[in-house]
């Protein structure tokens, strides 16, 4: 679990004067942090106002950012950042990486907002110095940091209760208790049920003008989640200790495809994992940090002809174990600051297939780390190594053992303090090792598959302005401009039997982007605005192969043009907020032909809470305009929903 640094870490917020408290710089450049790159976050009362919705809708609203959402309460939620691919990215929960060594993809659909205190979005990598070496390993990466009992109140006992409830039959309770055991031990307990059958109309047409209307079957979702955890402060050091519990029964509906409307396959997920994490400062300049995880995850995936015909019978189930260990020390010498971490990694899946690979990964990461301030200059450099071995039971190939390096360097500089400039540069190569699906799947995997790598180059500013009193409060402009090459990217072909498919490193893909996001904070009495606007522009080339008719076409589900709006009002104990989402035109495969292509599609949501102590009421509206959108053809999304919700807090 994340602790926080003994040096000062302060994000740049607005405290507006309503129950204390804050909005946190989405892009905000952190003098006194390690992080040298602007940050894209939302915590406090931005993070609030979107509670009843998953990470993987918060994520949205972050500049370069897509989400690919599979339609529906259940769907599965994946994140792809500046067109990298979902398995570039890199979710970490309290410090510690959220690992699928399976196909590589974390659904961020399963993670609440409920207990979040941050989400935060990194390009590059973070560039503090004192973490493990995973956190290196990453093209971007996604941070959930939940929240933490807060006892300065006063109270040792303290917590909440709430019910939501709203369209397609869902409803969703939750509890959090904290209790302090201490002055320097707290605890807290949380579970939350989500329930929802999913039923929701939606709008079939073809281009040869059929057009009907439909409403999505098969898209119930039950899903339980739990989770504990333990903080404790030791004398210059802070520990945490953390489980968490996740269990769902989801049915999946499918594409619409053909005038077929829904499937009936089933899906089960149970997911389990404690973690824990220590840093402690031992001398003036010395610093250490130790990380542990134990992790398990099951998956039953069936299909079954008797509920549909056009199937056949399938009933596979996945295992995975996995464990975790990192130790990384920082030192401190003058205006340098050193830094070097060893983490070791165990992945094992097995399954019930016949001819099962159960493929066995030990990874080795090593990171070398160094900051120094030259004036108002400052550099981050650091250099991984990750070492591969992996082993399969059933006597196949398995992967030769891999060696990468992966060396970056950021800069940032503010030309005078007198004028709040900076501006900032980061080159970064990094690879994403190919998954045990991707080596090892029953007939489709490929053992001599190669990684997948990336060239990154970034060259951005943030302008900022702060006023603690007045009606303005602050202005926030952030730009960055992009370039990333991947490389040997690793796709599904066919073979000579079109009716087998396997893996192979024939992809290469050139991305030029623009990311520009702009907030500003105003406040008079006990009246506050706050308003963010981002925008991104992605030209994401496919370079494969000169002579193929999709050279130089953008690359499936990234649009050129994106980008979103929020606006929040508070009012003494009311709160009203406004947001909006849109995603330009884009093709759904390689080929930029009319077949392929896919409309622009935006979304518009409104909502509103009453704080009347010891409750809080909420109600909301998504989707006010009951736009009809696909963000994966044929998953179609859901129309206008609402969803109402009480919390009593004690």
């Amino acid at each position: 679990m994340v602790l926080f640094l003994f040096s000062p870490q302060v994000a740049f917020t607005q405290t507006l004067g309503q129950e204390n408290d804050t909005i946190a710089v989405v892009t905000a450049y952190r003098e006194t942090s390690p992080d040298l790159l602007p940050v894209q976050e939302l915590s406090g009362r931005q993070l609030e106002r979107l509670r009843s919705h998953s990470v993987a809708d918060a994520v949205r609203f972050f500049s370069g950012v897509q989400v690919k959402d599979y339609g529906g309460v259940g769907g599965l939620k994946t994140v792809n950042i500046r067109g990298m691919g979902t398995q570039h990215v890199g979710v970490f929960f309290d410090g510690i990486e959220l690992g699928n060594a399976q196909n590589g993809q974390v659904d961020l659909g399963r993670f609440s907002l409920e207990e979040m205190q941050s989400v935060t979005v990194y390009n590059g990598q973070r560039s503090q110095l004192l973490q493990p070496a995973r956190d290196f390993g990453s093209a971007s990466t996604v941070y959930l940091r939940s929240r933490t009992p807060d006892f300065s109140n006063g109270k040792d006992f303290q917590g909440h209760v709430s019910m939501k409830a709203g369209s397609f039959g869902t409803f969703r309770p939750s509890f959090t208790i904290d209790k302090k055991l201490s002055n320097a031990v707290g605890t807290s307990l949380s579970a939350g049920y989500v329930h929802t059958d999913g039923s929701y109309s939606f709008r079939y047409k073809t281009q040869g003008g059929y057009d009907t209307t439909a409403t999505r079957r098969n898209s119930r979702v039950d899903a339980l989640r739990a989770e504990t955890g333990f903080f404790g402060k030791t004398s210059q050091g802070e520990w945490r200790a953390k489980a968490y519990f996740y269990s769902s029964e989801r049915g999946l509906p499918g594409a619409v495809v053909r005038n077929r409307f829904a499937h009936e396959d089933k899906q089960w997920d149970t997911n389990l994992f404690v973690q824990s994490q220590w840093k402690q400062r031992v001398a003036k300049n010395y610093s250490f940090l130790l990380s542990g995880k134990l992790a398990y995850d099951y998956l039953q995936y069936t299909t079954n002809p008797k509920r549909d015909a056009s199937e056949m019978f399938i009933d596979n189930s996945f295992y995975q174990t996995e464990a975790y260990l990192s130790a990384a020390n920082m030192l401190s010498l003058g205006r340098w600051q050193l830094a070097a971490a060893l983490d070791y990694q165990y992945n094992h899946v097995s399954g019930n297939q016949l001819g099962f690979a159960y493929p066995t990964r030990n990874t080795l990461l090593a990171s070398a780390a160094a900051n120094a301030g030259f004036g108002t200059l400052k550099i981050h450099a650091a250099l991984l190594a990750t070492f591969v071995n992996d082993r399969v039971r059933n006597g196949g190939q398995s992967m030769k053992d891999r060696l990468e390096w992966s060396p970056s360097i950021v800069m940032t500089w503010q030309p005078t303090k007198e004028l709040p400039v900076n501006f900032r540069a980061f080159y970064k190569r990094i690879f994403r090792m190919p998954t045990l699906n991707d080596l090892y799947y029953t007939l489709i995997g490929r053992a001599d598959l190669n990684p997948e790598r990336t060239d990154q180059f970034n060259i951005g500013a943030t302008y900022e302005v702060r006023k603690k009193q007045g009606f303005f409060r602050g202005l926030e402009l952030s730009a960055d401009g992009y370039i990333n090459h991947v490389k040997d990217k690793i796709v599904a072909v066919p073979t000579a039997n079109q009716f087998r498919w396997t893996m192979m490193n024939i992809g290469r893909v050139s991305i030029r982007g623009i990311d520009f996001v702009a907030q500003t904070y105003w406040a008079v009495s006990q009246f506050t605005i706050d308003v963010r606007a981002a925008y991104t522009y992605q030209r994401a080339a496919d370079r494969t192969d000169r002579n193929d008719v999709c050279f130089n076409d953008q690359i499936p589900y990234i649009p050129k043009h994106s980008g979103s709006l929020t606006i929040g009002l508070g009012w003494r104990n009311v709160e009203a907020h406004y947001s909006f989402i849109y995603t330009g035109e884009r093709y759904n495969q390689r080929a930029n032909i009319l077949e392929n292509y896919e409309p622009a599609w935006y979304t518009s949501d409104v909502g509103v809470s009453f704080r009347v102590r010891p409750f809080i009421i909420t109600a909301e509206v998504n989707n006010i305009f009951n736009q009809k959108y696909e963000v994966v053809r044929g998953y179609p999304m859901p129309g206008t929903n609402f969803l109402i919700g009480l919390k009593w807090k004690f």
